[in-house]
């Protein structure tokens, strides 16, 4: 990762500017205006610590990198719109940090990057209300950019129409995993994660371009892309919850959670004589939690079906013809074989 240790060093820095241990006043009027005089440090840390404490617990950061790079792909790296590329990294990484604390909620998730999840920590109604926070948050990232008013104007339409849409996606997915009765087909499914996680992908590559001085129309095939790039990994990481168990999670808590994942669908595709033996798993799963022996059991009945392994190839070829895209369409772009690098050593490494 050598390559991107400046430009990720440079991400974090922005980032912990924009959401210190401690608001200076210039941040404070940013984010709220001019305040009464009795609001302290204090009032403002059940808004700050939720999500301060998620977003340096890591993360791949692939998001805002991905945002770097596409502002890579339009200007040159010493240039001002570079630097307002940087400006904006909190626009998808906040939004990303606000959507795994409302989704943790929403999932009755127990962990996340290998902590309890916020809302156990600090409570339902503060995570709610914090995670709620950091929505509005990263917009005023785009308040202190080095652009034009018009650019600012297309950035705030486009960060709030991804915005509908992830949360659009989110209550797709809800609405799902909250009825075992009802398995979507596999075309509801990827329009539901084209919405809830292709978003954010496309919205870094959007921001991006956008800010690097890219047309509208570079700007928006570049964001399908890089949806479908965000598509696969959602898919990828369906597979592996099955498979190893993602980190910072439990093997499997999809299936407690009623998850109609990919391999799910795919295997009731082939297989629709299982679909009450599905169901069941799910019901005593959601009723015994991630111990459960019918968590193992759906696992292996996806598994043996060939399921789960054939979800894994769509994901890696979707990936690699996102990929093999942007490359032919930048061909000669160190930005662009970077995007490339990333996401098949991501691939590689899963």
């Amino acid at each position: 990762m050598n390559k991107y240790t400046q430009r990720l060093e440079k991400i974090e820095v922005v980032l912990n500017k924009n959401l210190p241990e401690l608001f200076d006043k210039a941040l404070k009027e940013r984010l709220f205006l001019k305040l009464p005089e009795a609001v302290t440090a204090e009032h403002i840390k059940p808004l700050l610590s939720p999500c301060r404490e998620l977003l340096l617990l890591g993360g791949k950061r692939w998001r805002p990198l991905l945002l770097v790079l596409c502002a890579e792909l339009f200007a040159d790296k010493s240039s001002a719109g570079m630097q307002a590329a940087y400006e904006a990294v909190p626009l998808v990484e906040f939004v990303h940090t606000a959507s795994l604390i409302h989704d943790d909620i929403e999932d009755s998730a127990d962990m996340r990057r290998g902590k309890p999840s916020a809302y156990l920590t600090y409570g339902l109604d503060t995570a709610l209300n914090a995670g709620s926070w950091l929505y509005f948050t990263a917009f005023a990232a785009i308040e202190g950019l080095a652009i034009s008013d018009s650019l600012k104007l297309e950035l705030y339409r486009t960060v709030s129409a991804e915005l509908r849409r992830l949360h659009l996606g989110q209550a797709m997915d809800i609405a799902w995993h909250r009825n075992n009765d009802y398995i979507p087909s596999r075309e509801e499914y990827e329009a539901m994660v084209r919405c809830k996680t292709g978003t954010l992908a496309c919205l870094a590559a959007k921001t991006g371009s956008l800010i690097a001085g890219a047309s509208k129309e570079e700007s928006d095939k570049l964001g399908a892309t890089a949806a479908d790039i965000g598509v696969g990994f959602q898919v990828l990481d369906d597979v592996i919850n099955l498979s190893t168990g993602n980190p910072g999670k439990k093997r499997g808590d999809d299936i407690v959670e009623g998850k109609k994942s990919l391999p799910v669908i795919i295997h009731l595709g082939e297989h629709p004589e299982d679909l009450e033996k599905v169901k069941g798993y799910f019901t005593e799963a959601r009723k015994n939690g991630i111990d459960s022996p019918a968590v193992e059991s759906c696992i292996k009945l996806l598994t043996e079906s060939g399921a789960v392994n054939k979800a894994k190839l769509y994901s890696a070829e979707l990936i690699e013809k996102s990929l093999s895209s942007i490359e032919k369409a930048y061909t000669g772009s160190e930005a662009s074989a970077l995007i490339a690098e990333l996401f098949r050593s991501m691939l590689k490494k899963n």
